[in-house]
């Protein structure tokens, strides 16, 4: 197997960069759990965990574009750490009002415009602290980091709330987005972006000619903004899962809600990290557009058979396999629940990581947070209307028929992909 996967921490600032992220995406995505579970218990309600998710989607909407925009005429180095002590601060406050749903909204919103700012900044960040050659590691690195910290924040999440109560992990999660913005600190930009950098933050903004700029590129562009939009449909399946997530849990595998993250979400977050070491050592000469369209297919696949589970492990062919199996590798609904969580975090590796590559190998540090920031916009268009109505329509009609139908889009989806080239 070749050893390309760990080329980048060669460089150390994108060493402190990418560690810097782990700690981050830690924080963040404990939090957005956090946000998830404590509006379910106080409501018991889909709709309620749906208005939860748009708290975070609809700035995104507002501030997305206009942001990447700003981040682009700021020092990115900056814009990341300051991003993080505002968020740690407002997860400081929530601690005091933790059982207030008003208030969880509130702060939801305003964590999410900070991290309007934080996210034109992190990946735009990358080719200002590695080398052109080191890019394709550092983005699989890059991967790795959000998706292996989504996978150890939901594996932290339960154990965490359960052990230390609400206000007290919010506490906790502040220490650690600090800790973030530590080795953020210690970030030096490569010497060559460094004078090219320096020289774009004294020029004047111009926030409507840039933004300008970037609707022109990107309809110009058309390996551009079928990467773009083929991040913002993987990030919108995200959202839509969360949203689903603990009706999927109580109504169709029957476990609670804080076991939800152990069994789905640290399997397709580790499904993440062997998509991204594969695509580095074994399909780094692959087409990046052909295995984003693999990954289209295998998503929505998974996401097809999801509901089906109790169906297959009731067949005559599983019960003879289980009778060799000890009890405890006997296949059950949950066991293929888990195996298709990881087919899907493969497919999301395999839609990442050659996107954001595409993305940076076509933009110029001038415009690569606009690029980004457009992206957050995207996503938050996209997802709002979805997330409003699959929260009704699985209180309404069930998740099982939620999930199927999201399988279908995604493999419509793949088959157009595979019609236009």
């Amino acid at each position: 197997m070749r050893n390309d996967t760990f080329r980048a921490l060669k460089e150390r600032s994108f060493t402190y960069l990418w560690i810097g992220e782990i700690f981050t995406q830690i924080a963040i995505n404990v939090f957005n759990f956090f946000l998830i579970l404590v509006v379910y218990r106080l409501t018991n309600s889909n709709t309620a965990v749906a208005a939860v998710v748009i708290s975070f989607t609809v700035p995104a909407i507002i501030f997305g574009s206009l942001a990447g925009a700003f981040v682009d005429r700021w020092s990115k180095k900056t814009v990341l750490l300051s991003t993080n002590i505002v968020r740690a601060i407002l997860f400081i406050m929530l601690a005091l009002f933790v059982h207030n749903v008003v208030i969880v909204y509130a702060v939801s919103f305003f964590v999410a415009i900070a991290t309007q700012f934080f996210i034109p900044a992190e990946t735009p960040m990358i080719p200002l602290v590695v080398r052109e050659k080191y890019l394709y590691s550092a983005n699989a690195l890059f991967g790795v980091a959000l998706f292996g910290s989504i996978l150890l924040a939901y594996v932290l999440s339960g154990p965490l709330i359960l052990f230390f109560g609400d206000a007290v992990t919010l506490i906790i999660l502040a220490v650690i987005m600090l800790i973030g913005a530590l080795f953020i600190s210690f970030i030096k930009l490569v010497p060559a972006r460094e004078v090219a950098e320096r020289r774009r933050l004294r020029e004047a903004p111009n926030l409507f000619a840039d933004m300008k700029e970037t609707f022109t590129m990107l309809s110009r562009t058309k390996v551009l903004y079928r990467s773009l939009l083929l991040l913002a449909l993987t990030q919108v399946l995200i959202l839509i899962v969360a949203t689903i997530a603990p009706g999927y849990a109580t109504q169709v595998l029957g476990i609670r809600v804080e076991e939800f993250p152990i069994l789905f979400v640290a399997p397709a977050a580790l499904g993440v990290l062997v998509g991204a070491f594969g695509i580095i050592n074994l399909f780094h000469a692959t087409s990046k557009q052909k295995l984003a369209t693999i990954g289209l297919f295998l998503s929505g696949l998974a996401m097809l058979l999801l509901p089906f589970g109790s169906k297959v492990a009731s067949r005559e062919i599983v019960h003879d396999i289980n009778m060799f199996l000890p009890h405890a590798l006997r296949i059950d609904t949950i066991h293929i629940m888990v195996f298709l969580a990881f087919l899907l975090g493969i497919a999301n590796a395999l839609v990442f990581v050659p996107s954001n590559t595409l993305i940076q190998e076509e933009t110029t540090d001038e415009i690569r947070g606009k690029i980004y920031g457009f992206l957050n916009s995207t996503v938050g268009v996209l997802s709002l209307l979805p997330i409003i109505i699959v929260g009704g329509l699985s209180d309404m009609v069930g998740v099982s028929a939620v999930i199927t139908g999201l399988g279908v889009v995604l493999l419509c989806i793949g088959a157009v992909r595979l019609i236009v080239k």
